[in-house]
């Protein structure tokens, strides 16, 4: 197997370990600190952090370096305007070739619900990672390539705002898992309408969390 290049490694490290903290909006990051941390020189960093400007994920400002902004409220209706297209195109897709994901879905669902009355920071990290597999596992039933990378790639995003969403709310870990479970039986039904009403409930409930945050 390949080994990732230093830009792939630190490109990752960023994305999938700092950006995905709320505690990350609003700061500077230090190239050094990063290339310390990942072990490599502070030249893969940089090239990293170009990618990520390119996304949309840091800005680049003179002199001062690496910034992560807020998600603004218009951002954030996006994003899980998206998500909705995407999921519900997946869950009609899946339902059409008859192989809804629901065993696999329920599995991510099984392991959320072990967790949803911890109160840590890394309790809480595992759970919206899970959150993410549970999503992400239905669009993959899609069967398509791009599909699936397009959604992956909002990975940092719906992690930082899924971790907020959490802290913003009373009982959003139980409340996610209930919300998932009428996700996945709507599935388990073959009810196309239900299921997409029931992913358009959930985004909807976790937008005006958001909103209010």
């Amino acid at each position: 197997m390949q080994s990732l290049s230093g830009r792939d490694k630190a490109y990752s490290f960023v994305r999938d370990q700092v950006l995905t903290s709320p505690a990350a909006t609003g700061t500077f990051l230090n190239e050094q600190e990063l290339a310390t941390r990942i072990g490599v020189s502070r030249t893969p960093v940089r090239e990293a952090l170009l990618m990520l400007q390119a996304e949309g994920l840091v800005e680049m400002v003179p002199k001062r370096g690496a910034h992560v902004p807020a998600m603004s409220g218009r951002q954030i209706g996006e994003l899980m305007e998206l998500r909705g297209v995407l999921e519900r195109h997946a869950a009609s897709a899946s339902l059409k070739a008859g192989a809804p994901p629901v065993s696999q879905m329920r599995d991510a669902l099984d392991r959320q619900e072990h967790l949803a009355d911890t109160r840590t920071a890394e309790g809480a990290k595992e759970f919206i990672d899970l959150d993410g597999l549970f999503h992400q596992i239905l669009v993959d039933a899609a069967g398509s390539e791009l599909l699936s990378r397009t959604y992956a790639g909002l990975r940092a995003r719906q992690l930082r705002v899924g971790l907020t969403a959490l802290f913003a709310a009373a009982d959003r870990q139980r409340n996610v898992c209930s919300e998932h479970e009428a996700i996945v039986a709507a599935l388990e039904e073959g009810d196309e309408g239900l299921v997409h009403r029931a992913i358009d409930d959930h985004l909807e409930v976790t937008l005006q969390i958001l909103l209010r945050a």
